[in-house]
């Protein structure tokens, strides 16, 4: 991934931002401010940052998602669609996928935020990329924006399906962890590989112990994998 910019280097930066995206902003100051965090409002007396859009495009993504989960999965009951939307619809898969298209290096954060790593952090990156739809959902409208979303959320709402049923693992293991008085399972995840291939491998403790390891394309997967195992295991030890 590429050095992120420490200062707000002007349009030029932004425009390969919005050609990763695949939109032309008519509107060049909505791209502005959907990568303008907080940090940076305080540092340099921004009038407004990208919260407000964040708010909106959270809202444009559910509206999407779950239009495509209903649409595709004509047969999936109400509480799987709901699993499905909420496989793709957080922080941690936000972030795998503004990374994939390489959001962070034009973030605009203030100097600490910067330094102590906010380019990769999750919450910025997720945040960023909902402000991201809906700048887009202001610039050009619903259909812009559905489509948009649509196109940067299927490879993940595809790839989630098959694995549903593992969707709450990391719950279920917390919950049995608890009624055995084990005490909260810790996870270790580390990824490997270029951005556009990057394989995760998860590593969670039941205390002090280490069990099998789960393999992802996403730091969430691999955890998901690794606690359904450790379930698993624990159940056939009761």
């Amino acid at each position: 991934m590429a050095e992120p910019a420490p200062a707000d280097e002007g349009s030029t930066d932004r425009d390969e931002c919005a050609r990763r995206l695949g939109h032309v902003f008519s509107r060049p100051e909505l791209l502005r401010e959907a990568l303008l965090h907080r940090s940076w409002q305080a540092e340099h007396g921004e009038p407004v940052s990208n919260e407000r859009l964040e708010f909106l495009g959270d809202a444009v993504l559910g509206w999407v998602v779950a239009d495509i989960a209903f649409h595709m999965m004509s047969d999936m009951p109400e509480g799987k669609l709901t699993d499905l939307r909420r496989s793709v619809v957080n922080m941690h898969a936000l972030a795998d996928i503004a990374r994939e298209i390489g959001i962070g290096e034009f973030i605009m954060l203030g100097r600490g935020e910067a330094a102590s790593g906010g380019h990769d952090k999750e919450s910025i990156l997720s945040d960023t990329l909902e402000a991201l739809f809906g700048a887009v959902y202001l610039d050009a409208g619903p259909a812009a924006a559905f489509d948009l979303v649509r196109r940067i959320m299927m490879p993940a709402i595809v790839e989630a399906v098959p694995h549903l049923e593992m969707f709450d693992a990391k719950t279920r293991l917390q919950e049995l962890c608890a009624q055995l008085g084990l005490g909260a399972p810790e996870y270790v995840t580390t990824g490997e590989g270029p951005d556009h291939e990057r394989v995760f491998t998860a590593h969670v403790r039941v205390a002090g112990i280490d069990h099998a390891p789960g393999k992802g394309r996403t730091k969430k997967a691999a955890e998901q994998v690794a606690a359904l195992q450790a379930h698993e295991s624990l159940v056939a030890d009761a």
